[in-house]
């Protein structure tokens, strides 16, 4: 049987297929974020409950010798002791990126952003989690640092996995690849752009 006229031949991709035919690979990539989070978020809020057990605040110990140090503090600041008197900013601004991470994710397309933001939203809500439950109070917590190395602020899991994230998406964009997984395409040189052949 012939096809209607004005009947289009090939029907349009299904929602939950990309336009080439194959299965989405958005389900699969999200797994991967959340996989990296919950590692992540775990492997924070594990090791801040081990240090506030078996630490002493402000009495450094040699883990590695001098190369990586535990010292038990409580941090009410960003990254690098900065904005120490802003917690409740600091809170604000650290949802506010959790709820981005979320957002953003429905985009996703590529493998290594998924690693990215896993990375990023499990060390956001590792710090979260402090600022919301830790002293002195909800939104006002501090955060746990025990980790130091030298010449080098002290800082925890959470936060080692927000500076590999922010290193993987400077990667990613540096080679160009999207949320999406697509990839810009490099501008040709001019002296290309005017060339031309003889005839």
């Amino acid at each position: 049987m012939q096809a209607e006229a004005g009947a289009p031949l090939i029907s349009p991709p299904s929602p939950t297929q990309e336009p080439t035919g194959r299965p989405s690979r958005r389900p699969r990539l999200f797994a991967v974020l959340i996989s990296a989070a919950v590692v992540v978020y775990a492997a924070d809020q594990l090791a801040k409950a081990w240090a506030l057990a078996h630490l002493q605040p402000d009495v450094p110990q040699d883990l590695l010798g001098p190369v990586l140090r535990l010292d038990l503090t409580r941090n009410p600041g960003a990254a690098f002791s900065i904005a120490t008197s802003a917690t409740w900013v600091l809170t604000l601004i650290a949802a506010a990126v959790v709820v981005v991470i979320i957002v953003t994710s429905r985009r996703l397309g590529s493998l290594g952003w998924a690693w990215a933001l896993g990375l990023l939203l499990g060390g956001s809500l590792g710090n979260l989690t402090d600022r919301v439950v830790r002293p002195p109070g909800v939104g006002r917590g501090h955060v746990v640092d025990f980790l130091m190395l030298p010449h080098w602020p002290i800082f925890n899991v959470a936060d080692s996995a927000i500076v590999s994230a922010a290193v993987l998406i400077g990667l990613l964009a540096v080679r160009g690849v999207s949320i999406d997984g697509s990839r810009t395409q490099p501008h040709a040189p001019k002296h290309e752009a005017g060339a031309h052949t003889d005839a």
